[in-house]
This record gives structure tokens, C-alpha cells and sequence, in this order.
């Protein structure tokens, strides 16, 4: 089950508007005799969400993508050739008329070919504008979902010019970093996305077209609020902004996402809960060690639903958003990572069911969990920058140990019972006594004592 079939059962419209990379599960729908065209195919293809408007990005020429709207879009506009997305949103033109490609980062400086109010950004916000509008009085949750701040590095004019090198804050690395380095980050300073960000003043040259893809989400973000404000939508209406991972863009020596400094693993998480509740502590900044997944129980409480504990890990977040004292129950931050796609993995020679990261992270310890390697482990106290890896230093055995033995536990809870709820089975104590399954008397007298007990005596 997704949010969307949890939140559907309590009565809400849940659909989609913009990025997902989730795709059916085409052979399991044909075991079913499930037509991908009917209504409950639509469903179990679309992350359980009504899909509004599937904006996946991420189209580039030769590459099999799926229908996109906002090719379609483009299209109408008459904005021509073989890949609207590619040659129009997400590239550049030269003073003579050449299409420079936004893949290439040497073009991040460049204005994209198209005016702003037709890009990826405003596009979606007129989409899920129009939702709102479709949906009416009915409830419902909407997942819009932004491909950018993004690759290809490139965003239209106003944008593209709105910061300079001078805004770019300075890098995070070191030489210490590399001196002796875990040979899975050895592996992946090897990757191309991660070379490339040591050429001298790359950052400098494609961070303000990132600041300006950011910068173009807050305008289209309070076009938003104040579309719903007109409405009288922001009464009712729980609103979160979150993201997804960080993106390294050259600190630590990487690229891309996939390792776990706070670069890359820590996001923003921002709710806006419109209930007096929460007035107690509004615009205060938690420190509670929240995870993605406690998202979803926020969402069913927040619905009025009861969380199924039984098919979800997460933890609702509204007592901790309604009540400044509450301490949230966690004490200890999971995260995943599978590389078994990437490079490092061809580099380090690793069978591909051993390329797993399993990180735990308690407020100052950082323990990484590498399949078949040293661990590496961070004290965010003392090194904030997460420079120096203590994955192998005989003097901090016990913090290794005390978090590899988190992960144990944390592995070992029935996260995957998804049959029953906890009510359900207590409910069914007893059960097989009362359908006259004896198991365990010795004679009539205990059968006595049992009915007299309301027990089974197992």
C-alpha cells in the first residue's frame, strides 16, 4: 500500500501532479488479470494515486520515456522538433541560433529556450491549480512533486542570472577526506559525476542556475498559497514541503546523491498544520530525528484515521507539531542505499547483493553499515563536516558496536507483517477455544477452568 490507497480509504481524492519514477508492475498485473487501462490498474501503475499529470523529466533524445503531458503541451505551443522537453525547456541557444544542450554544464550560465511561465515549474503549478479547482468540496491530498532543482542544470530567464559566483557558498572537502579513504568513496570519486566537480570554478558555474531553479519554485510556491488563500483553502489544508535527498554538487569530492554526509541524506521538512492545535508551535524549528516515512501516519491521523501499524513504520509527527514538549519516540535515524547500478560496484568487484549501506544516525553518531567493508562511522560533535572516518579507529569500537547493534534490532522488528494489525491479533487470542479446538487439556476440569477464565490456556 501507498499513501495514496492509505489515504484513499479515508475518503480522499489522491492524485499526482509531476515527478515519479515509479513504474507498474506489469508481469504481477498480468498474473492478476489486471487490465494496466482499468481503474484499479490505473491505481496499482501510479503509486496508488489518480495520475493528475505525470511530469517524470528526465526525457532526453534515444531514451524510451513514457508519454509525458508537458511534451504534449509543449507541442500545442508549437514549440517544434523531435523532443520538446529536451531542445526547448531544458536547453539553451547560441548568439548564431545553435541549440546548446543544458545536459552539458558548460551551458548552466545560459538562459533556457523557453520563457519561464511555459517551463517545468509553472507548468506543474498550473496543474495541480487545476486539480484544486477539479476537486471541488471533495477532500483530497495531492502529491506535487517538482523535478527541479534538477539536471540538467538549466533554468529560463529571469533566472538564469539572478546569482552570481560571488552567492556560492564555499566547498565542503578536504584532502583529509581522500588520505586513506573507504575504498567505496574511493570508488565513487572515481565516477564521472564526481570528477568533474574538481574542475576549477565548475561550482561557481553551475550553482546559481541551481539557486535559480530554487529560487523559481518560491515564486511558483507563493503563486500557490496565494491561489489557495482566495479560496479559503488554507483553513483546512495541511501542507508539507520536503524533498526527496540533497545533491553534493562537489562537497566531499562527490556528485550526485548517494552516499550519507548531511549533504546528500538530511532534508528539508517543512508542514504547515492548519489546526489551533498546532499553534503552540508554530514556526518553531524541532530537532526530533524524523524519517520520511513518518509522513504518511501524519497524513492518516491528520485525516482523521488511525495509522495501520501493522503495514507502517513511521510515527505520526502531530504530537510532536502540536505540543512543544513532546519528545518524538525516536532515537535513531535508518537509511538505505543500493549502488548496485553504479560504477563503484564494477570498480570494488562486488557481487551485486552485497552493494548495500544500511546508515544510523542517533543526533551525533554516524554509523554506515557497507556490505562486505569496514563500516564508517562520523562524530558530527567533534567533525561536523564529517571529514575524519572513524570506521577503523580501535577507540571508538563501542559506538560502532552500540549502532551496528541498532541496526540489528532495528532489522529484527516486524516491519514486514503486513497480514493483520495488532488488534486483530489480540482479538484472535483465545480463538480456537472458542471455535472448540482443544489444544492443551488434560481433562473436563480445565476445560471449566478455561470457560471460567475466558481464557484458552495457551
Amino acid at each position: 500500500m501507498t499513501m495514496g490507497d492509505h489515504l484513499r480509504e479515508l475518503g480522499l481524492r489522491t492524485a499526482l501532479c509531476g515527478k515519479t519514477h515509479m513504474e507498474a508492475d506489469k508481469e504481477g498485473l498480468k498474473r492478476l488479470g489486471i487490465d494496466p487501462n482499468s481503474t484499479i490498474g490505473v491505481l496499482q501503475s501510479e503509486c496508488g494515486f489518480e495520475p493528475w499529470d505525470r511530469l517524470d523529466g528526465l526525457h532526453p533524445d534515444g531514451y524510451g520515456h513514457p508519454p509525458s503531458h508537458y511534451n504534449d503541451y509543449l507541442r500545442g505551443l508549437q514549440y517544434g522538433g523531435p523532443n520538446s522537453w529536451e531542445q526547448w525547456a531544458n536547453s539553451g541557444e547560441s548568439d548564431d541560433g545553435e541549440i546548446l544542450s543544458g545536459w552539458l554544464l558548460e551551458h548552466a550560465d545560459k538562459p533556457a529556450r523557453i520563457p519561464d511561465e511555459h517551463s517545468e515549474t509553472p507548468y506543474s503549478t498550473t496543474r495541480a491549480m487545476e486539480f484544486i479547482e477539479d476537486a471541488g468540496d471533495q477532500s483530497w491530498c495531492l502529491h506535487l512533486s517538482y523535478i527541479k532543482p534538477h539536471w540538467p542544470y538549466i533554468v529560463p530567464a529571469p533566472y538564469h542570472d539572478m546569482y552570481s559566483a560571488e552567492h556560492v557558498i564555499p566547498v565542503i572537502r578536504s584532502d583529509e577526506e581522500r588520505t586513506n579513504a573507504h575504498p567505496l568513496l574511493q570508488a565513487y570519486y572515481e565516477h564521472r559525476f564526481s570528477k568533474v566537480f574538481e574542475r576549477d570554478g565548475l561550482r561557481e558555474h553551475v550553482i546559481p542556475a541551481y539557486m535559480g531553479l530554487i529560487k523559481q519554485i518560491d515564486d511558483q510556491l507563493g503563486r500557490l498559497w496565494k491561489f489557495l488563500q482566495e479560496r479559503n483553502l488554507f483553513e483546512s489544508t495541511m501542507i508539507v514541503f520536503t524533498s526527496d535527498h540533497g545533491d553534493y554538487l562537489g562537497d566531499h569530492w562527490l556528485g550526485e546523491k548517494e552516499m550519507f554526509h548531511e549533504i546528500s541524506v538530511k532534508i528539508p521538512l517543512i508542514i504547515y498544520d492548519p489546526s489551533k492545535e498546532a499553534d503552540a508551535t508554530r514556526g518553531k524549528v524541532s530537532e526530533a530525528l524524523v524519517e520520511s516515512i513518518d509522513l504518511v501516519p501524519t497524513f492518516v491521523e491528520f485525516a482523521g484515521g488511525e495509522a495501520k501499524s501493522n503495514i507502517l513504520e513511521g510515527k505520526s509527527l502531530l504530537p510532536t507539531m502540536r505540543d512543544v514538549d513532546h519528545k518524538h519516540e525516536r532515537q535513531i535515524v535508518i537509511a538505505e542505499y543500493d549502488y548496485s547500478v553504479r560504477r563503484a560496484r564494477r570498480i570494488l568487484d562486488q557481487p551485486i547483493p552485497d552493494c548495500k549501506l544500511i546508515m544510523a544516525f542517533d543526533g551525533r553518531w554516524k554509523y554506515i553499515h557497507v556490505e562486505g567493508m569496514a563500516p564508517m562511522l562520523y562524530d558530527l560533535k567533534s567533525d561536523p563536516n564529517e571529514f575524519k572516518d572513524l570506521g577503523l579507529d580501535p577507540a571508538y569500537k563501542d559506538q560502532r558496536q552500540r549502532l551496528r547493534e541498532a541496526i540489528f534490532d532495528w532489522s529484527r522488528k516486524p516491519n514486514a507483517r503486513v497480514t493483520a494489525t495488532d488488534a486483530q491479533i489480540a482479538a484472535r487470542a483465545g480463538g480456537e477455544f472458542k471455535r472448540g479446538i482443544l489444544i492443551g487439556f488434560w481433562d473436563d476440569a480445565d476445560i471449566a477452568e478455561a470457560e471460567r477464565d475466558g481464557e484458552s490456556g495457551n
